[in-house]
């Protein structure tokens, strides 16, 4: 890794080519229903970090591609990752991200909701324009695994019980699949051999498990202009994240059961104590060492990689992605 990675040091270099990618991603939110261009370009709009397309334009140029789809494979990605924001906040009821109202806050669930449907299908659409079939494997795959990530995701929701094994396991499905997707199809689209798709791929799957085990620190440690959300919405959703479930498991028998409270009733009202509980504990500490080791698998993943600026961006990346205040 560089002395200092920075994230401006990854932006001038794709710069143009995100310049490419946003000019797709506003030619593909038209549609003839005005309500569906308001609220996509409302999401789409409202910022993020561009991780997703980020990942495709870095790990196409790292394998020597030459050629202009790996524009349309990064808005395909940020589409299906809009659409999952869509719905998530419909379902766990979110009022902010970004630092601002969430559509459905704006615009209602419902509407939200169908929109998210509309990005879903946008994207499939393009994909059929890129004419591969790997591709359009990967991403059905992969948008099939986050609704399956979803799911579990509910089933855990209020549930104390909920184990390190479990909850990786939703990590995998809802968060890391996408980024997989999306190293791998940079790595499709450029003509890589089996084993660098492969390489591929394990990058993109640590780097999306670190990338949440930060956010989940976060949501205790982070603070709600930074990190563009309420603090604590983890905690009043029921949602048992890696600190809470470090807690159960090592906390005294007074802290597991506050732990068990909140997480059973999404009590929020706790939530300094189970700041102070969860700080004490060491529990943030061992979050943020297990998202280091995700992140240290993401750079080693790609260790083969021919030396250039575009693998040097993506160990970059790695470093970033556990070193964040949002």
């Amino acid at each position: 890794m560089s002395a200092t990675p920075n994230q401006n040091t990854i932006n001038q270099l794709i710069a143009p080519e995100m310049d490419a990618v946003n000019l797709v991603i506003r030619q593909q939110l038209h549609s003839d229903v005005a309500l569906v261009s308001q609220i996509s370009e409302y999401i789409i709009n409202a910022g993020g970090k561009r991780i997703r397309p980020v990942l495709v334009l870095l790990m196409a140029n790292a394998y020597g591609y030459q050629g202009k789809h790996h524009y349309d494979l990064a808005a395909i990605v940020e589409f299906i990752h809009t659409a999952t924001l869509l719905h998530d906040d419909v379902v766990d009821e979110s009022s902010m991200r970004r630092g601002r109202q969430t559509a459905n806050a704006l615009f209602g669930n419902a509407a939200s909701v169908l929109v998210g449907d509309f990005l879903y299908s946008r994207a499939f659409q393009m994909m059929v324009t890129i004419n591969s079939m790997q591709i359009m494997q990967i991403l059905a795959d992969a948008t099939n695994v986050i609704a399956e990530g979803e799911v579990l995701q509910l089933l855990n929701m209020h549930d104390p019980d909920v184990t390190e094994e479990r909850y990786l396991e939703v990590i995998r499905c809802k968060t890391a699949k996408l980024f997989e997707a999306a190293a791998e199809i940079g790595a499709v689209v450029s003509g890589a051999s089996p084993t660098q798709i492969a390489a591929a791929g394990e990058y993109g799957r640590s780097l999306g498990t670190a990338f949440q085990l930060i956010d989940d620190v976060l949501d205790y440690s982070g603070k709600a202009e930074e990190i563009g959300k309420n603090v604590g919405d983890d905690l009043r959703e029921g949602k048992p994240t890696l600190p809470l479930i470090y807690l159960m498991k090592n906390g005294s028998a007074e802290e597991q059961a506050l732990v068990k409270a909140c997480i059973e009733q999404g009590d929020e009202s706790k939530f300094d104590a189970i700041l102070s509980a969860i700080t004490q504990s060491g529990a943030l500490d061992y979050t943020k060492a297990e998202a280091d080791k995700a992140a240290e698998r993401a750079a080693q993943a790609i260790g083969d990689l021919t030396p250039s600026p575009y693998k040097q961006a993506l160990m970059d990346l790695a470093f970033l992605a556990v070193n964040r205040n949002h």
